[in-house]
């Protein structure tokens, strides 16, 4: 067992994302989210958290291969995704489908909405 008191102090910074277009990323979550571009250079773009959480940034990846939803053996699985809390399931699912996501065509539970964003990342919109 580590001694916590000799941790060094470590905060999560941003989240990455790959993406072939990652201006379109940073339109998408930019729009979705009401966020601005903190900082850029030709392949890489940080979104800024307003309230000092976790940024988010998207990474050109000329190879990247969407993931499939559900995840299906053999195929590309996603490695990570989001869920965002919201108030109301079927305003939020309107909204983000006017920034350019999609439901997801597999629903695995009522209180939840699979989206795919431009990139085919899955994410989530949650009643919580």
């Amino acid at each position: 067992m580590l001694d916590p008191t000799k941790r060094p102090a470590i905060q999560l910074l941003s989240i990455n994302m790959d993406r072939r277009d990652p201006q379109e990323m940073a339109d998408f979550y930019g729009e979705l989210l009401g966020w601005g571009v903190k900082w850029r250079d030709h392949d890489f773009i940080v979104l800024g958290n307003p309230t000092g959480g976790p940024n988010v940034s998207f990474q050109e990846y000329p190879d990247y291969q969407p993931p499939v939803w559900p995840e299906q053996r053999g195929e590309q699985w996603k490695m990570v995704h989001f869920d965002m809390k919201v108030d109301d399931l079927e305003a939020a699912v309107a909204w983000v489908i006017a920034c350019g996501a999609r439901l997801a065509a597999f629903q695995g539970r009522d209180d939840i909405r699979v989206m795919l964003d431009p990139a085919g990342h899955p994410f989530c919109l949650c009643l919580e």
